[in-house]
């Protein structure tokens, strides 16, 4: 049904063009987080510049709003009781365009920010197993070189590789739709990576920033 497709679409578009750190930093912070640091309308580059408390709440709404739109998308499914194929389908749309949307934000001027966190929303509510997976070798990453954006493209990578090979814990889904789980991997990756196009750059020169732990 292509009017379902194009609703859960536009619905997860919207969602992800509320660009939460420009919204939280000027609001407690007084300035607009696209004109400070690296520029990026993420939740680091909001810890960098204005602090904790406005990362954490823009890290918590970012992911909220891969979570929401992806329920949106199931409940459309079983609303008008589609097959597991298509309420998949319906799902890994709303997966792709709610990133979409916070990288390229029609409320926004359509500069937002790199994905990763609503990226995450929309994996773990997808398949918990999965974005657990990813999300703990990400942070490990990050850990143990202090580089975000290493992680992030690192856990990106490997999201198609566990959909190849788990079926199971699917919001919707099975091994009838491993295939469209896979291409739906393929292409978050990609967008993921090309929001990291920067990074890739600095990394390669050795003069991608680094987290600080404090004590």
């Amino acid at each position: 049904m292509i009017w379902a497709c194009i609703i859960s679409g536009v619905i997860a578009y919207l969602l992800g063009s509320i660009s939460f750190s420009v919204i939280f930093t000027k609001k407690l912070a007084g300035f607009d987080v696209r004109q400070k640091g690296s520029g990026n309308a993420g939740s680091t580059n909001v810890l960098r510049t204005a602090g904790k408390k406005p990362a954490i709440l823009t890290l918590i709404c970012d992911i909220l709003k891969g979570v929401i739109a992806i329920l949106i998308a199931y409940l459309i499914g079983k609303i008008f009781n589609f097959d597991i194929k298509m309420s998949a389908l319906l799902v890994q749309i709303a997966g792709i365009f709610v990133v979409i949307g916070h990288t390229f934000p029609v409320f926004f001027g359509f500069k937002g920010g790199k994905g990763v966190a609503t990226a995450l929303g929309v994996l773990l509510v997808t398949n918990w197993q999965i974005g657990l997976i990813c999300l703990v070798f990400a942070l490990v990453l990050m850990a143990l070189t202090r580089i975000v954006a290493l992680g992030s493209i690192a856990a990106a990578i490997l999201f198609p590789v566990l959909c190849f090979f788990i079926t199971n814990n699917y919001l919707v889904g099975d091994s009838s739709t491993r295939m469209s789980y896979l291409v739906f991997g393929i292409i978050m990756a990609i967008i993921v990576i090309f929001n990291h196009r920067s990074n890739i750059q600095r990394m390669a020169s050795g003069t991608e920033n680094r987290l600080i732990f404090k004590k």
